[in-house]
């Protein structure tokens, strides 16, 4: 995630109502949003009435995100801040799931995420079918996304260039230009791992979820080999 341009180049979609819509239906107060970057969706958790805490490990995020709505507890770190039995739901959006590569680093987090719940509490999270191959769309979009430094309001372009796969993690590189002088700004590795759905499914359980739900590409229909994405929903 590069702050300076993510929320120019993540607008409001249907994932992001899709997530509203799943947590008026779990009739939640207090909530924790994990890997929250620059609050972008944090903020609409907190307008539509939740007690919420941001936490993020990138620290130009988390200093984004203060600067958007002080009701909001931000927190530089990982899960490891989730305080036992204290949220009514944990949820991470924007795949943030899969940013955590190795099983151990994921086993931890789903982990953390439960007891910090409380009884009945609700684990809320998205990640990509990798059965729908996301990164070949990716790599076959050779044009640059657009935006506007915040800091000068110079044109800036960000190129995405894909390196490859290895162990189901896709690696590649994002390059913030500025369009008019040609400058690189800012290049960034980023790593993205494709779990399938039964290996997220048995990460919940032997974490002690139960009921657990799995939604296909922002719909409360049931998610199927043909989703684009799953929407993971488990009790404590």
């Amino acid at each position: 995630m590069i702050p300076l341009v993510y929320d120019q180049l993540n607008r409001w979609g249907e994932d992001d109502d899709f997530f509203l819509a799943l947590l008026e239906k779990a009739e939640v107060r207090e909530l924790a949003d994990l890997g929250c970057g620059t609050g972008r969706l944090t903020t609409h958790f907190a307008e539509a009435g939740y007690r919420v805490t941001g936490i993020d490990p990138h620290e130009k995020a988390i200093e984004q995100a203060r600067k958007k709505d002080g009701s909001i507890t931000w927190m530089l770190g990982d899960s490891a801040l989730l305080q036992p039995g204290r949220f009514d739901a944990v949820i991470m959006t924007a795949n943030v799931a899969q940013v955590f590569l190795t099983d151990s680093s994921w086993q931890r987090v789903v982990s953390d995420a439960y007891r910090s719940l409380k009884p009945g509490g609700h684990f809320i999270f998205d990640a990509r079918n990798p059965k729908a191959k996301a990164w070949e769309k990716w790599e076959a979009d050779r044009s640059p996304d657009r935006a506007t430094d915040p800091r000068n309001g110079d044109p800036l372009e960000i190129w995405t260039d894909g390196e490859g796969f290895a162990d189901n993690v896709y690696t590649f590189y994002e390059t913030v230009m500025n369009a008019r002088t040609g400058e690189v700004l800012h290049q960034e590795q980023m790593k993205l791992i494709f779990r399938t759905y039964e290996e997220i499914l048995a990460s919940l359980r032997q974490a002690g979820f139960s009921a657990i739900q799995a939604y296909g590409d922002w719909t409360f229909e049931p998610a199927t080999e043909a989703s684009r994405s799953f929407v993971f929903h488990g009790r404590s």
